[in-house]
């Protein structure tokens, strides 16, 4: 007669569970951060979608097979789902809630699905910025965010008028460059 498998002690598997889990946390947390600002742009939003997802993470850890893959697919989707409900907001009649590169032209009326569109081609524009050495990332904040001229960057950088123009100017097609790549469609 065949004996059964000896059972693994639970409360083992789960102390083995949750320092795996812990391990991942401190691992993956400041880049999935970094990734769910790039699409929501807004930094506590992004810290709502990445514990959530952490959260959820928990509750599914034995199903999940590829944990960091799984909490990056999440977290694009969560942050996906928040920018689709609040739409409403980003609208409001002082424009204090739009991110900048969310805009939309005066006047312009577009379709629900056009809308999404735009959103996740912006998601993947601030995605590409996110990816960009922090000196270009604070040029491009400074010149789209902060709408700042070039002689303020220059004031602020150290850098000369034309070398922020120039540096912007590459920044910019190398993006640009990158989207097209991507297969990313002019809106």
């Amino acid at each position: 007669m065949l004996k059964s498998a000896p059972q693994e002690n639970s409360k083992l598997q789960a102390s083995s569970c949750a320092s795996t889990l812990l391990e991942l946390f401190e691992s993956e947390e400041s880049k999935l951060l970094r990734f769910a600002w790039s699409l929501t742009g807004r930094r506590a939003i992004a810290e709502e979608i990445v514990q959530e997802v952490f959260m959820q993470l928990h509750a599914k850890w034995t199903d999940v097979q590829e944990p960091r893959p799984w909490l990056y697919r999440s977290v694009r989707n969560q942050a996906y789902h928040h920018l689709r409900k609040s739409r409403r907001e980003r609208f409001g009649e002082d424009g204090e809630n739009v991110h900048p590169l969310d805009r939309s032209p005066e006047g312009a009326t577009e379709a629900p699905d056009d809308w999404v569109a735009h959103i996740e081609l912006m998601a993947e524009l601030r995605g590409l910025i996110a990816q960009l050495p922090e000196k270009d990332q604070r040029l491009i904040q400074m010149k789209y965010y902060e709408d700042l001229k070039y002689r303020d960057i220059s004031q602020r950088t150290g850098l000369t008028i034309s070398n922020v123009g120039f540096r912007l100017h590459v920044i910019v097609k190398k993006l640009a460059a990158s989207m097209l790549a991507s297969g990313a469609e002019n809106q």
